[in-house]
């Protein structure tokens, strides 16, 4: 009896185990060449955000990356190249808030930013400008301007928090 008690009971933990974590919202960058390389200039974006084609252009246009020479060594880029495409929004599962955001993607768009993709755009449309190009958040792309969870990819409304304005609800 305590046999079958205990393989149910592992069998449980295991399969609850499992069930959270295929459907977390976490999504923070694991790729540490990825950090090094691009997040040392800017947020190290969550990949799921865009989908594969995006990916490819973005690597593809390196040297004019807005407006930036962004290349760097071809290994190196290679390996980030194979870190964004196998973990773009249409490369694995994504959940919450980032499959909203990567589901409102027309399969003809290839943006480039996370700020044309149209949930992005429909999320921010009631930012004023001037809490937007302040000194302290300076452009729409500076997500941990205002989100305070924006590196462990949650964007959780309850903790928006604009500088020189305060928390924001809809």
């Amino acid at each position: 009896m305590k046999k079958i008690i205990f393989t149910t009971f592992t069998i449980l933990t295991l399969g609850v185990t499992l069930f959270a974590a295929n459907n977390k919202e976490v999504y923070t960058s694991q790729n540490t060449l990825y950090k090094q390389e691009c997040a040392s200039c800017h947020m190290g974006y969550q990949t799921e955000f865009l989908p594969k084609r995006s990916w490819v252009k973005m690597m593809d246009t390196l040297e004019n990356h807005f407006g930036v020479d962004a290349t760097f060594d071809k290994v190196d880029e290679q390996k980030i190249r194979e870190y964004l495409i196998s973990n773009a929004s249409d490369s694995k599962r994504a959940y919450g808030k980032i499959a909203k955001f990567s589901r409102s993607i027309s399969s003809q768009s290839t943006p480039l930013a996370i700020s044309e993709i149209p949930k992005f755009k429909r999320e921010h449309n009631e930012v004023p400008k001037r809490l937007i190009i302040q000194k302290d958040v300076k452009t729409i792309s500076n997500c941990m301007a205002c989100h305070t969870d924006a590196k462990q990819g949650l964007y959780k409304e309850r903790n928006i928090l604009i500088p020189n304005f305060g928390r924001w609800d809809d």
